[in-house]
């Protein structure tokens, strides 16, 4: 599917130009407050899913993330999750080790239609942009979510700990949260008031001006970024620039 989009669509004319490279993260909406450790077991799944299905880098979510950020020991195990699934279990060896299934070959048929008419439906009003104006994809997404929980609420969709084999003596109240450093506000406040000034103002001021003009025109702005980066402007100080030019997005309701 990508490679014809990519040739068809976009003109790649040499194959490495019409790579698919991507990243694929643990979806945040399976982790349950409720015995938290189970999520260690979904992790496992989806990352093992994500490498057969060719993703080259992969982001495994701490067990505890139901709760808050994830914990030092949450975020080592998500790691060893993902070495021990390239190092022990040999699913990297080959580039396709499911490759002659029926059944994935039908899945993979039904992802790309589905994807397909999702893309046709926002070029069709529009592109993008023009979507997320409309908030067509807020819709989705919202639409989605909602009849997740009320499949989990009729039991339609089982969760285990949630719906199904609950407990009285819920783990997650022995969870050892990580605790958030209180000076760490004050510490990265006195880190950028001393970055500021020990950069060139003046150099930093037209960085600025100059960003703001090309945001404003027709230009791409993407030098004019990294110009502002290297005169040492804060994230915030260039986000202020196109803000001013752009305006502030707000976020359109769904219904």
């Amino acid at each position: 599917m990508w490679y014809r989009i990519a040739t068809e669509r976009f003109g790649a004319s040499v194959p490495a130009a019409a790579r698919l490279r991507f990243f694929s993260g643990n979806s945040g909406t399976t982790l349950t407050a409720q015995q938290p450790l189970n999520n260690v077991i979904r992790s496992t799944i989806q990352c093992l899913g994500a490498v057969l299905g060719g993703a080259q880098s992969i982001h495994v979510m701490g067990y505890d993330e139901a709760h808050q950020i994830p914990s030092e020991e949450a975020v080592t195990l998500s790691l060893r999750t993902q070495q021990i699934i390239a190092l022990e279990t040999g699913v990297t060896r080959t580039a396709d080790p499911l490759a002659g299934s029926f059944y994935l070959e039908h899945l993979t048929d039904e992802v790309e239609a589905r994807a397909s008419a999702v893309l046709q439906e926002i070029e069709d009003s529009g592109g993008a942009v023009q979507a997320l104006e409309r908030g067509l994809p807020q819709k989705w997404i919202t639409e989605a979510a909602y009849r997740a929980e009320q499949d989990l609420a009729a039991g339609r969709r089982l969760k285990v700990g949630v719906n199904i084999y609950c407990t009285d003596d819920d783990p997650a109240q022995e969870l050892t949260l990580e605790q958030p450093d209180q000076g760490i506000t004050e510490r990265q406040i006195a880190r950028t008031q001393r970055w500021k000034a020990a950069r060139d103002g003046r150099a930093c001021a037209e960085a600025l001006r100059r960003l703001g003009q090309d945001a404003a025109g027709d230009s791409n702005v993407m030098p004019a970024l990294v110009g502002a980066v290297r005169a040492g402007a804060t994230v915030g100080e260039m986000s202020d620039v196109l803000r001013q030019v752009f305006g502030e997005f707000r976020e359109p309701s769904p219904w």
